[in-house]
C-alpha cells in the first residue's frame, strides 16, 4: 500500500516546480488527471487481472475533495477502468470522472453511468480478420500473443510470447495495414498494439476536460506512448498560461520519461505522491 508519510518529491524542471507550486497554492483550480494501467495499476501479463494499486483509492479519496477535479484517462473502456480501479462508491470520489477509450467514453461518479458513442464498424471488421493476420505472421495466439476485445478498440498483447519484443516488431506493419483497411489507427504501447478509430486521443480528452473544469493548473501522470498526446496537451496549455506538472510512472518508455518533470518508479510511488499532495493540502 502507498505510504501516506512519504515526502512530497521535487520536480526536476522549473516548469514542473512552478506547476506543483501552483497546485499547492490554489488546489481548488487544479485538475489531477491520471492514466490507469502502469500508472495507477501495475502492468500484469493478463490485462483482465489488472487492479489499482491498494494505495490509490485511499489517496484519491483524500485528495479529490481538495482539488477542482480528478479524472482517470485510459484506453480501456470506462466501465472496465471503474471496476478494476474500485472507484465506484469510494468515499470522496463523488465527482470522479473516468474518460475511457481515450475520451470517447465518459463515466461520472455523480451518476454512475457511462456515456458512449455507437460501436465503430471498422473495429468489428478488423477483429474478424485479426486471427488470420496473426497466423500469417507466425504470431498466432498459440505462440503466446493475446487478443483483447475492448468494444471500441481491439488490442494484441505480446507480453506472454517467447520473445515479446520480436513478436511486437513483427506485428507492427501487418497491423498497421489491417488498421488502414478499416479506417483505424494503431496505438503502440508497452508490448501491446491497439487498433482504434482516429480522432480521439488522451491529449484531446485532457485539454477538453481541463477547459470544462476551468482549471488554472493540471497534473498529468502516465507511463506509456499513448500518454505522449496528454503530455503535449499540458505543454500546449502551459504556453497558454496554465501551470502544469508532468509525472512519469516508470522508466520503460524513454520518450515519456525524458519529457517528464517528475519521474517516479511506478504505481506505488504514484499513490505516495497523491497521498503526499493530500496531506500537504490538508496541512495548508
Amino acid at each position: 500500500m502507498g505510504n501516506p508519510a512519504h515526502p512530497l518529491p521535487t520536480p526536476s524542471t522549473q516548469a514542473g516546480r512552478e506547476g506543483l507550486a501552483a497546485l499547492l497554492a490554489r488546489p481548488s483550480r487544479a485538475v489531477v488527471a491520471l492514466d490507469f494501467d502502469g500508472t495507477l495499476a501495475d502492468i500484469v501479463p493478463d490485462p483482465e487481472q489488472s487492479r489499482a494499486h491498494p494505495g490509490v483509492v485511499p489517496a484519491l479519496s483524500a485528495l479529490a475533495p481538495q482539488v477542482a477535479a480528478v479524472a482517470v484517462i485510459t484506453g480501456r473502456p470506462a466501465g472496465t477502468a471503474v471496476r478494476y480501479g474500485g472507484f465506484a462508491g469510494a468515499p470522496g470520489l463523488d465527482h470522479l470522472v473516468v474518460l475511457g477509450h481515450y475520451g470517447a467514453e465518459r463515466w461520472d461518479a455523480a451518476t454512475a453511468t457511462v456515456h458512449a458513442p455507437a460501436p465503430d464498424p471498422g473495429v468489428e471488421a478488423a477483429l474478424a480478420e485479426l486471427p488470420a493476420v496473426l497466423e500469417e505472421t507466425g504470431t498466432g495466439t498459440d505462440s503466446g500473443t493475446w487478443i483483447e476485445e475492448k468494444g471500441r478498440a481491439v488490442a494484441v498483447h505480446t507480453r506472454r510470447a517467447a520473445d515479446p519484443q520480436a513478436a511486437f516488431e513483427t506485428l507492427r506493419a501487418p497491423l498497421a495495414g489491417l488498421a488502414a483497411r478499416h479506417g483505424l489507427i494503431v496505438e503502440p504501447g508497452r508490448l501491446v498494439l491497439e487498433l482504434r478509430p482516429p480522432g480521439m486521443d488522451k491529449g484531446v480528452a485532457l485539454e477538453e476536460y481541463v477547459k470544462e473544469a476551468g482549471a488554472e493548473t493540471v497534473l498529468y501522470a502516465g507511463d506509456d506512448l499513448g500518454d505522449l498526446a496528454a503530455y503535449a496537451a499540458v505543454e500546449k496549455l502551459r504556453a497558454q498560461g496554465t501551470a502544469g506538472l508532468l509525472v512519469c510512472s516508470g522508466t520503460e518508455v524513454p520518450e515519456l520519461a525524458e519529457r517528464a518533470d517528475l519521474l517516479l518508479p511506478g504505481p506505488a510511488a504514484v499513490a505516495d505522491l497523491l497521498h503526499s499532495l493530500a496531506r500537504r493540502l490538508t496541512q495548508g
